[in-house]
């Protein structure tokens, strides 16, 4: 995965049963926004490819809710009916392009009477990699199937029921057939591409507070910009100056700089004067402007223009660490991502993510309220999403999908076997 054709991208992301989404199908370019009125389910396509991500990065199925506001039963399609067993649940999946080629991931999640992975499928170079079905309900396990190509041409096996299986494939296939080294490097390609999934929501209220300097891997809150910006106006001087005209480019002059300055009481403080800073704008003759003083609009575009510029040493993204940072790719969801800026605000940040994505080790989903902030910006995939309450398609079109998302979440006894025969 030495060029930048080979870095491991998300490329579609699928909403099969997911929210208000039903046979949703989202393309994914290096810049792309969703853009529609409140309740055309922009959020919940953050949401969805966010949850894939906490999946790939080895959480249990109970704790990677914690990105999906209302948590887990907002996850079922709305007006969703119960199976003759009282089943229902979501599906979701994506497809990951990089060295293999193009490899699919498709989870079906129940979510009652119990929260657990039903069923699970991973495709790639024309295969069948691994396939899971639930086979009996009263254990905590699904079986899984996947491709070998040996002597036994499938290995089965039982897989945990709260973790996503295909994060768990390194740990479990020997790669000592061609087969299985294939099943292997579909399944990195797939958990590294998602593993870089970093949602960001800067919140400025947090963002005036003082940050402990030890606290230099920027969250998505973004509550302790200060301490980063102190790493990176020490650390990586080119970015920094990048940020800074960037802020200059959309901020009331003068702005000669962004500096840390001590957030202690010296006299009271003693040794830990220095543990906590605040960030500041220097505005040349008029001094230094501390970022409590500054408005939301600023903040907000102070802190998703730093997420911009940095990468996986700077924000705290579960990457993986066995991987260089070069053949990394970050892939930044930005929901409300004009949220109290004005519009030249937007289109420079907007103009810098453009910039970034075509370095290819950023990329760029987000939501934004006013569609004209992209016009002629160079590289953006506009998506529209419109009301289906209203008489018109989604963009991109959705399927009407089944009567009840639970009727395919039902335990299948006969799945594995049947992928089994298919990777034969």
């Amino acid at each position: 995965m030495s060029t930048k054709s080979d870095r491991p991208v998300v490329t579609e992301l699928r909403l099969s049963a997911f929210k208000s989404h039903r046979g949703a199908s989202f393309p994914l370019g290096p810049l792309t926004l969703l853009a529609g009125a409140s309740g055309t389910g922009k959020s919940s396509v953050l949401e969805g490819l966010g949850l894939l991500g906490r999946l790939a990065a080895g959480e249990e199925l109970g704790t990677a809710f914690e990105g999906v506001r209302g948590g887990v039963p907002t996850c079922v399609p709305h007006a969703a009916r119960p199976d003759a067993e009282g089943r229902r649940g979501f599906r979701i999946g994506c497809t990951v392009d990089g060295a293999v080629g193009p490899v699919t991931l498709d989870v079906a999640v129940q979510t009652e009477p119990e929260l657990r992975i039903v069923g699970e499928r991973l495709t790639g170079a024309g295969e069948t990699l691994l396939a899971t079905a639930l086979r009996d309900p009263g254990r905590r396990t699904v079986q899984a199937a996947w491709h070998t190509a040996g002597l036994v041409p499938v290995t089965r096996a039982p897989l945990p029921d709260d973790r996503l299986a295909t994060s768990l494939l390194p740990l479990r296939v020997a790669g000592t057939t061609e087969g299985q080294r294939l099943v292997l490097a579909a399944a990195e390609q797939t958990v590294l591409a998602l593993r870089g999934v970093f949602p960001v929501d800067p919140r400025p209220y947090a963002m005036r507070k003082p940050a402990r300097v030890a606290d230099g891997l920027l969250r998505g809150g973004c509550d302790n910009l200060s301490a980063v910006l102190r790493r990176t106006q020490g650390e990586c001087r080119t970015r920094h100056a990048a940020l800074v005209g960037a802020l200059r480019a959309v901020c009331s002059p003068p702005v000669e700089g962004l500096t840390v300055i001590p957030a202690g009481d010296p006299e009271t403080a003693g040794g830990t004067y220095a543990e906590s800073v605040l960030a500041a704008v220097d505005r040349g003759p008029l001094g230094l402007v501390p970022v409590d003083r500054l408005g939301d609009g600023e903040l907000r575009f102070l802190a998703l223009a730093l997420v911009l510029l940095t990468g996986p040493g700077v924000l705290a993204v579960d990457t993986s660490g066995e991987v260089p940072d070069a053949v990394q790719v970050l892939t930044v969801l930005a929901d409300g991502m004009d949220a109290g800026l004005d519009r030249a605000q937007s289109r420079q940040l907007l103009a810098l993510a453009g910039q970034v994505a075509e370095r290819g080790h950023i990329r760029l989903l987000g939501t934004v309220h006013d569609a004209a902030v992209a016009e002629g910006a160079e590289g953006v995939a506009l998506l529209r999403l419109g009301s289906a309450e209203e008489g018109r398609e989604r963009v991109p079109a959705q399927g009407a999908g089944p009567a009840s998302p639970a009727a395919g979440l039902s335990p299948d006894p006969q799945a594995p076997q049947r992928a089994a025969a298919a990777m034969r």
